[in-house]
């Protein structure tokens, strides 16, 4: 194996940072991720050399990903400072869907409330389902990847995403109303 250089790096950082950022805002939220962030290529960079190549490089960094989001969300100090997406305000902007001069900043933040409202739904899912939700839906791994990452059995991995799946459906058909607007996208409002 070669050896790994400054810029083998740089491109590993460029290519998967904004990928960690988003996975690491889902599970931690936000306000913790770029820090979390920093630690994990922190944690890649010193670890490098090591890296044996018994998986994809992806895998090795969401392992390592998936491993500083859980041992933050054991501190005891994270869980006193931690901000709950439930504390964000949410407001329903269906009755502006109809106006046809609906400026493209209005759109942006009626998205912006879906995702708040979908992320507020699943940082209240168990972490063990929450994180394979993660992975599958929004980072599209497939399930062996996911198995690798979090050292679990393909079946595992099936039984926790289903069961994930099914919950992030019956929360969501109680908690939200979800509709189509005039462009046939997807919405959803709070209850």
């Amino acid at each position: 194996m070669k050896a790994i250089t400054s810029d083998d790096f740089q491109k590993i950082h460029g290519e998967f940072r904004p990928r960690i950022f988003n996975y690491l805002s889902g599970m931690v939220g936000k306000n913790h991720a770029e820090d979390l962030t920093q630690i994990v290529f922190e944690k890649v960079s010193r670890s490098l050399d090591n890296f044996r190549g018994e998986s994809s490089i992806a895998t090795w960094i969401y392992r390592i990903a998936t491993n500083v989001a859980l041992d933050h969300g054991r501190s005891a100090s994270t869980r006193r400072t931690t901000v709950s997406l439930d504390d964000v305000d949410v407001n329903c902007r269906r009755n502006v869907l109809s106006d046809e001069k609906l400026h493209d900043a209005e759109k942006g933040l009626m998205r912006r409330d879906m995702n708040v409202c979908i992320y507020r739904i699943m940082k209240r899912m168990p972490e063990s389902e929450r994180v394979v939700v993660l992975l599958s839906e929004f980072e599209g791994m497939k399930n062996r990847e996911i198995a690798d990452i979090l050292d679990l059995s393909l079946d595992a991995v099936k039984i926790r995403l289903h069961r994930a799946r099914a919950r992030l459906k019956k929360d969501i058909g109680s908690e939200c109303t979800l509709y189509r607007d005039e462009r046939n996208e997807l919405v959803c409002c709070p209850k």
